[in-house]
């Protein structure tokens, strides 16, 4: 698992947010920033992106997953496959850690570096030390209220913080 951050997503219709922490931890005992930005618009606005593990390590894999994208020709699947598929077996992108979570108005992923591709059944993910926090909250907000995509994630973020150390309340939101 990776620590010092929360991503959590969700998908509602043809809607979806995004939403990360802003805490960037240092060697799991320091804070060293409150503000951080982990999500992105990637594809001209069409897709949205978060990451946790290192930022550098973050930093490639956009750019990769942006190349993907265009090769694709905004095809969310075949670009998470084609970067799963590079990163498992490029020699220098193996070593890279970090979690992506992308999403459309189509489908969401989670990728990582072991090569899965995985889509949730219900429209909600989560990466990251606060991951499993967000997702339930996540969960239960959208089983149980009619909260917007943006409603939810924001919410779930601030449950995920009150709960994980390495997660903060400077919450950042992208919305589809």
């Amino acid at each position: 698992m990776f620590q010092g951050t929360t991503i959590v997503a969700v998908k509602r219709g043809e809607r979806a947010a995004i939403a990360g922490d802003g805490q960037v931890t240092l060697a799991e005992k320091t804070i060293i920033k409150h503000g951080a930005k982990k999500i992105r618009r990637l594809f001209g606005g069409r897709v949205l992106a978060g990451f946790a593990g290192s930022v550098a390590d973050a930093f490639t894999l956009f750019e990769r997953f942006e190349e993907r994208l265009t090769e694709a020709r905004g095809s969310l699947r075949r670009a998470a496959v084609a970067l799963a598929r590079e990163w498992r077996t490029d020699k220098v992108l193996r070593r890279l850690e970090a979690l992506l979570l992308v999403v459309d108005a189509e489908c969401m992923f989670i990728i990582s570096g072991s090569g899965e591709v995985i889509e949730p059944d219900d429209g909600v993910a989560a990466i990251g030390s606060g991951g499993p926090y967000a997702l339930a909250a996540a969960r239960a907000l959208v089983q149980h209220t009619e909260m917007s995509p943006t409603e939810v994630v924001r919410a779930a973020l601030g449950i995920a913080s009150s709960i994980c150390v390495y997660t903060n309340s400077e919450i950042s939101v992208e919305e589809l």
